[in-house]
């Protein structure tokens, strides 16, 4: 869990302890202190493991024209909730041409880089074509929350694509949020993602 890594800085105040996380409980305990006399949990609301990867993840995002007044929404969005971001561009209106940013992105994710991107031009189609050529990149074009959650809990999305000419801003900015918040689910998925990587990475006979 990415998140983790900025638990494991307990282990510092409190050597030899051993830090455990789950999706409720948070798990604390230490030699000096043996269970049951210094166990503690901290039963939090909702979705704990998930905001802390939120909160730990880098995101790497960019548009063309078509895409640069959602860019611009949605970098504000990001700033708001201290989310980390790398800004590939374009920075105005000026034509240009799409593969070029989303080989920016794609490239980033592809390489381990930044853990997730987000991609905007006018309709999202070129940007996924193009995003989805590199190893490891599952771009998902989303419309709508219910595609945007089903991205990430059934495919573990790890490109976000959006349409600025086909969305308005106030479904742009929810597709952002639920699609960063939302985890994978695993399980079934897991395995279908699999077959999905051995198609990446043919055998050899």
């Amino acid at each position: 869990m990415q998140g983790a890594g900025k638990l494991k800085d307990i282990r510092i105040l409190y050597p030899g302890c051993t830090l455990t996380t789950a999706p409720v409980v948070l798990c604390f305990s230490s030699p000096q202190y043996p269970a049951p006399f210094f166990p503690f949990f901290l039963t939090v609301a909702g979705r704990f493991a998930t905001l802390l990867d939120r909160f730990a993840m880098t995101i790497t995002i960019a548009s063309d024209h078509a895409g640069f007044e959602f860019k611009r929404l949605i970098l504000g969005f990001l700033s708001e909730k201290d989310i980390e971001y790398v800004d590939f561009g374009t920075n105005n209106n000026d034509s240009v041409d799409y593969p070029d940013y989303a080989i920016k992105v794609a490239e980033s994710v592809s390489k381990g880089e930044m853990d997730r991107g987000i991609l905007i031009c006018g309709t999202g189609i070129g940007m996924s074509i193009v995003a989805n050529k590199f190893h490891g990149v599952r771009a998902a074009l989303c419309h709508n929350a219910e595609t945007a959650e089903a991205s990430r809990r059934h495919n573990d999305a790890n490109i976000l694509v959006l349409g600025g000419r086909i969305l308005d801003e106030k479904a742009a900015l929810s597709i952002v949020e639920i699609w960063l918040e939302t985890e994978f689910d695993g399980g079934r998925h897991q395995k279908r993602l699999q077959k999905i990587k051995e198609i990446e990475n043919p055998a050899v006979e």
